[in-house]
């Protein structure tokens, strides 16, 4: 079992429009320090802009996104800061779920917030081409 490597800290955004895109675009380069050359990057911006903008939708005034790797897996978790009395965490969207290198992905409530998650194969098997 490889050592867990977790980005510095979490990644902190004011949960607005913006936050996706400037949420996907930090964590790539958090990621890129990592060794990873197989990583499907697409899949990883996809991811990241997903769980992000999800966490924006469903309300609060921060997100962070916290990143972590541990045997060849990147996990990404986006959390949505909020004060009690939340509704329930909506669900992971689905164009993250389907996602070729996403090997997991799930959301759960806390005290102070709703997580989306999702764990990502780092080093996939090459795509089979066709004949």
């Amino acid at each position: 079992m490889s050592e867990v490597v977790e980005a510095r800290g979490p990644l902190a955004f004011r949960a607005d429009r913006w936050a996706a895109k400037k949420a996907a675009a930090q964590a790539a380069l958090a990621v890129a320090e990592w060794d990873y050359p197989l990583l499907d990057e697409h899949d990883f911006l996809k991811t990241v802009h997903g769980l992000v903008n999800t966490a924006v939708t469903a309300g609060g005034k921060r997100v962070s996104v916290h990143l972590a790797d541990q045997d060849d897996k990147i996990l990404v978790m986006a959390l949505n800061h909020q004060d009690a009395g939340q509704d329930a965490t909506p669900a992971v969207p689905a164009e993250v779920a389907v996602l070729r290198t996403v090997d997991a992905c799930g959301a759960h409530t806390d005290h102070d917030s709703h997580a989306w998650w999702a764990l990502l194969d780092g080093r996939p098997r090459p795509k089979k081409r066709l004949a």
